[in-house]
């Protein structure tokens, strides 16, 4: 991995909203995730996502600009800490199609080997479980590690004050521990000897 010095420095997560909407409650969470996290996280929110085209295998040779981006972004960084919300009880397709791209030429995606976390943010009472459950599953199946809990955040349009944070003490120290459990998870498998 070409990031950080893990026995020095903080653990670079890169943020990735399955939203593209401006008000995003995911992004907004991603962003509460940055400020909570303290010193030990360094948190940047991607903001590529709109601009991925569909996924086509006949250019695995040669992606587009936006696709080489996001696989530079995520190579630069520690870890993955993914928001998303539920459309049709699953996860948004320019989600999807972005992790396709990411997986592949097949054996040789960025994906393999990453530490991940997915959290989900719905103004439902269910906070996009469901799409959780599917990213989750797309993420292993790319060869990403999932780390983690479920984290649910349900009636997003209240869970957020005007200053960007959870209302909930609970829901901020939920936030703050993922993030804390996501760097513990990268410096322990930094640790490791290889095999």
């Amino acid at each position: 991995m070409n990031a950080t010095d893990l026995s020095t420095g903080p653990v670079r997560v890169l943020g990735i909203s399955g939203s593209l909407r401006s008000g995003s409650f995911n992004t907004a969470a991603l962003r509460a995730v940055a400020a909570l996290a303290g010193t030990e996280v360094q948190l940047e929110v991607w903001n590529g996502l709109a601009a991925v085209p569909p996924y086509n295998q006949d250019q695995d040779d040669a992606p587009p600009a936006a696709v080489l981006a996001l696989r530079e972004a995520v190579t630069g960084a520690d870890a993955l800490l993914f928001a998303t919300p539920e459309y049709n009880s699953s996860l948004p397709g320019q989600l999807k199609n972005a992790l396709d791209w990411a997986s592949r030429p097949h054996g040789k995606g960025v994906l393999a080997g990453r530490t991940a976390a997915v959290i989900g943010v719905s103004p439902s009472g269910f906070g996009a479980k469901w799409a959780q459950a599917e990213l989750r599953k797309v993420l292993t199946a790319c060869g990403a590690e999932v780390v983690g809990p479920e984290l649910c955040i349900a009636q997003a349009h209240s869970a957020f004050g005007p200053d960007g944070l959870p209302v909930s003490p609970e829901l901020q120290a939920s936030l703050t521990d993922l993030a804390r459990l996501l760097a513990a998870a990268v410096r322990e498998g930094a640790a490791e000897p290889a095999a």
